[in-house]
Order: C-alpha cells, then structure tokens, then sequence
C-alpha cells in the first residue's frame, strides 16, 4: 500500500508543479492583464491543491493534513477574488487592450474608445500624446 501512495503522492506532485510552472509562463507570455489574470489563477489554483493533496498522502497525522486543508481553503479563497479585483481596475485604469474583449459589459454594445487605446495610464488626460521615453512629464 505505500509504494501506491508513494506513486500517487509523486503524480500529484509532478502535476501540480507543472499547472504552477504553466501560470508562470502563461504570467510572462500573455499580452494583456485580464490574459495574465486568467493564466495566473486557474491552473495555478489548481497546481496548489494538486500540491496539498500529493503532501497530504505522504505526512503523518491529521494535524499536518488539517494545516494542508486549511492552506488549500485560503487559496481558493483569496486567488479567484484578487484576481478579479485586479483586472477590475485594471480596466477601470485602461491597461487593458480592449480590441481583445470579445464581450465588453461595461463598455455597453457597439462602444467602442476612440479616444483610448488601453495601454495609456487612467488618469491621463483624454486626447494627450503620451510622453515617450527620452521626455519626462
């Protein structure tokens, strides 16, 4: 029975490494914050657990796995709300590039910026040039 543990602890542990590792990669190579938002709480979401549960199999007692519980219940808790909260204002802000929406509620239908094209910070001015890179504001 424990060399089957032992397998099913190592699976586990190989594939929530790898679900973290992919939202790593998804957290570099996506173009635009609500992308890296998705990419940065769902597989690593479950990347964690798969990560609790390999760990749970393998220690002893119900005080480690109860610590494990609860590290797994904060985690569901918190990444999906965070997440949320961040790209809320993140388009509240205009990073977001809205060209790759394919639905805009807040935007409302057929609303389209003209004025913004959604990499310039929030509280520029609407119709300002944005200063480049050699220009200090």
């Amino acid at each position: 029975m424990s060399a089957l543990a032992d397998v099913i602890a190592a699976a586990c542990l190989l594939a929530g490494a790898a679900l973290c590792l992919t939202a790593g990669l998804g957290l570099v190579r996506f173009p635009d914050v609500l992308s890296r938002m998705h990419a940065g709480t769902k597989p690593q979401v479950l990347g964690v657990l798969l990560v609790m549960v390999g760990a749970a199999i393998r220690l002893d007692g119900w005080a480690n796995a109860w610590m494990l519980l609860l590290v797994a219940a904060f985690q569901l808790l918190t990444a999906p709300v965070s997440a949320h909260l961040i790209s809320r204002v993140a388009y509240r802000r205009r990073h977001v590039r809205r060209d790759l929406l394919l639905v805009d509620e807040f935007g409302g239908a057929g609303h389209q910026d003209l004025r913004h094209r959604g990499d310039e910070p929030g509280d520029a001015p609407p119709g300002s040039p944005r200063p480049s890179a050699g220009q200090s504001s």
